[in-house]
């Protein structure tokens, strides 16, 4: 049986991933690993390596268990290194804590059986690019990336995607829209 790697996620309209790729060709010199247009997205879970088969349970009670929850708006204000800017792994856009998102999160581990941690709060993050680390660290003066941006993405419904070739694709198995 072969296995698949299954996260949830919220899909970002087209038009945003349009205006995160322009900003990302302000900084397209550096090294840094950009993430395709098609590609960007906003992690709820990631659920695993799981057999080909299951596929369809997984999707049956991500959709159930959404039904319930009412759509909402995520607002992403900021461009930055993370985890650190010292010590950068990750260009990333993220938001405002948001407790929408947070119940959002549980509820899918919830579903799908799996540890839930309590979130009163949940950032949310997009990850744009990875850093070269070497390439990186051969700067005698660091790039800094930080800046403000306003960008509301509404949540309608959730996706069950599967991550091929080490997260070069990404591809929707279902939409499970939020009541």
């Amino acid at each position: 049986m072969q296995k698949k790697k299954i996260y949830i996620e919220i899909q970002i309209p087209s038009q945003v991933r349009r205006r995160l790729a322009k900003k990302i060709e302000l900084w397209s010199e550096l090294p840094v690993k950009w993430g395709k247009e098609d590609n960007l997205h906003l992690s709820v879970s990631f659920v695993g390596y799981v057999d080909e088969s299951v596929t369809p349970e997984i999707c049956a009670k991500v959709s159930e268990a959404v039904e319930n929850l009412e759509s909402f708006d995520l607002e992403l204000n900021r461009i930055s290194l993370s985890p650190d800017v010292n010590d950068p792994r990750l260009v990333v856009l993220s938001g405002e804590p948001s407790a929408e998102l947070g119940k959002l999160h549980a509820t899918v581990q919830e579903a799908l059986g799996m540890k839930t941690e309590q979130y009163k709060q949940f950032s949310p993050k997009i990850t744009l690019g990875k850093i070269r680390k070497e390439k990186w660290e051969q700067f005698i003066e660091k790039p800094l990336i930080d800046e403000k941006v306003q960008i509301i993405v509404p949540v309608d419904y959730v996706s069950v995607m599967e991550s091929k070739g080490g997260g070069a694709e990404y591809i929707s198995l279902e939409d499970c829209p939020l009541g």
